[in-house]
């Protein structure tokens, strides 16, 4: 399959690109660089250096005439988007509209949309969440990806064009970075390694779902073919705490001191974990790599990263 992976040099969507291609597909990256690095970028895969808004998508889905486009760019600062809205709209609503646009205009037959778990069902009134629970979100990001979803299933009422929308919890793992949305993992592991005390925004009780890199991989791999239609959450169904992610990482790493606490951030829920049983209906998946073993292989991920950079 020819496909386009748009924010292909940042954390999730690196990994997406390099399984696409691992699978034999013909792989075009479209990235700013704002948020993603260059050295995340597969070798094998074409790369256009472009905003998600520029007109000069348009040129690259002509040119490539892809036949899945797996949407991953996007503004992902929660806190940004409570501040300044219109940014968050411009870079999530209308550059996504452009996407649709130039996807339409040359055939594109599907669209993987990486969507929020954690934002878009706000303060729920049961955990785990279904996808059925009513979309509540408490900022302007959790909004701006809901309106996409809106979108998406115009886009197929209206062109005939696929969709599967992935609804996250908190992913984590190697290439993480620590500057991102919900990079707690990373953002504690860096400081611990770095004799930082990491900050716990709280009383440490606040939970999200965490799934670890390469289950999130599988998922998108897996609806290449399979969950025309859908909206799937995807995640363990289990709450972790922020204090059980900080003692889990400190374990790991034998850290011996204690948080800094802060004041809770606005915009952000307290407690989400979600329901993940129609992923596993409808496409198979379950995720595989327990919250510990996850740890344990980005922590040595990061150590490692670290070790390098010793050296240099």
């Amino acid at each position: 399959m020819r496909i386009v992976v748009t924010g292909g040099a940042g954390f999730i969507g690196s990994h997406v690109a390099e399984a696409y291609i691992r699978a034999g597909h013909d792989v075009v990256i479209i990235d700013n660089l704002s948020a993603g690095k260059r050295c995340h970028l597969p070798g094998d895969a074409r790369f256009c250096h472009l905003s998600i808004q520029d007109a000069d998508i348009e040129r690259v889905f002509n040119d490539f005439k892809p036949q899945i486009v797996n949407h991953h760019a996007a503004h992902i600062n929660l806190r940004r988007s409570v501040a300044d809205p219109v940014y968050d709209a411009h870079n999530n609503i209308i550059g996504t509209l452009n996407i649709l646009r130039c996807a339409q205009i040359n055939g594109t037959e599907k669209i993987i949309f990486a969507s929020t778990g954690g934002a878009i069902y706000g303060e729920p009134g049961s955990i785990p969440v279904p996808e059925s629970a009513p979309a509540l979100p408490l900022s302007p990001y959790g909004v701006s990806k809901l309106s996409v979803e809106h979108y998406l299933r115009l886009w197929k009422s209206i062109h005939g064009m696929d969709f599967t929308i992935f609804r996250y919890p908190n992913v984590y793992g190697p290439r993480q970075d620590p500057k991102g949305e919900a990079g707690v993992v990373a953002i504690f592991t860096l400081n611990m390694l770095s004799g930082h005390h990491p900050v716990i925004f709280g009383n440490g009780s606040k939970t999200r779902d965490y799934i670890f890199i390469e289950d999130l991989v599988r998922a998108n791999v897996l609806a290449l073919t399979a969950g025309g239609g859908e909206t799937l959450n995807l995640g363990w169904g289990l709450e972790i705490s922020d204090r059980e992610v900080f003692d889990t990482i400190s374990k790991a790493l034998d850290y011996r001191e204690e948080p800094e606490y802060a004041r809770v951030r606005p915009g952000e829920v307290n407690r989400i974990a979600l329901d993940a049983s129609r992923a596993k209906q409808v496409l198979g998946w379950e995720p595989c790599v327990a919250f510990t073993e996850g740890i344990g292989r980005t922590v040595r991920y990061y150590c490692e990263v670290d070790e390098e950079n010793s050296k240099k």
